[in-house]
């Protein structure tokens, strides 16, 4: 389970038992992680992706009391955002949508959730190349949204280290990627 994951659960999970302040930044930082999620998706309708992320989180906060603690926040929310995308495609496609079969939208989910296993297992190994000290606040940072304060907290590295870590993975990221290019 990611990093993010944890986060946003505790975040929702405090926000449920009145926690105002966590509630506000699971909004936020579900936010950002719906519009990364739907701009993959739409990419041939960007300008619907903001009016896609308001919607799935008034849908998220409408139904945020059937949520189940015991299972995995992001599988929940990506099943509402994915209902709130046919609703978009359906209404775009107006009567019509009434032909188009759900098991051709299934494969296209599919086909995107494939593809965006595929990105997660490739930088993955990617990362696993890195030495630690430049791994570790990547994934943090980059990956898990942490601020580098938190990231220093996290990995037990001093700010400055993290930032120079950042700095120098992503570099190294950089040359790792340029080298699997001109090798295909």
């Amino acid at each position: 389970m990611s990093v993010s994951e944890d986060r946003l659960r505790d975040l929702l999970v405090r926000g449920l038992a009145g926690d105002n302040a966590a509630y506000h930044v699971f909004l936020k930082e579900l936010s950002a992680h719906l519009r990364a999620f739907l701009r993959g998706r739409l990419t041939r309708l960007p300008d619907d992706v903001e009016d896609l992320v308001q919607e799935t989180l008034l849908a998220v906060h409408n139904q945020r009391h059937t949520y189940d603690a015991g299972q995995p926040l992001t599988a929940w929310i990506h099943a509402i955002a994915r209902y709130k995308l046919v609703d978009l495609l359906r209404r775009r496609a107006g009567r019509d949508a009434l032909n188009i079969p759900l098991d051709d939208e299934r494969e296209l989910f599919a086909r995107s959730d494939t593809e965006a296993a595929d990105a997660k297992r490739d930088l993955a190994k990617l990362l696993d190349q890195l030495p630690d000290r430049q791994r570790l606040p990547i994934v943090h940072m980059k990956l898990a949204g942490l601020s580098v304060i938190e990231t220093a907290r996290a990995t037990g590295m001093s700010e400055a280290a993290v930032k120079v870590g950042v700095h120098r993975g992503l570099k190294a990221l950089a040359a790792l990627i340029r080298r699997s290019d001109e090798d295909r």
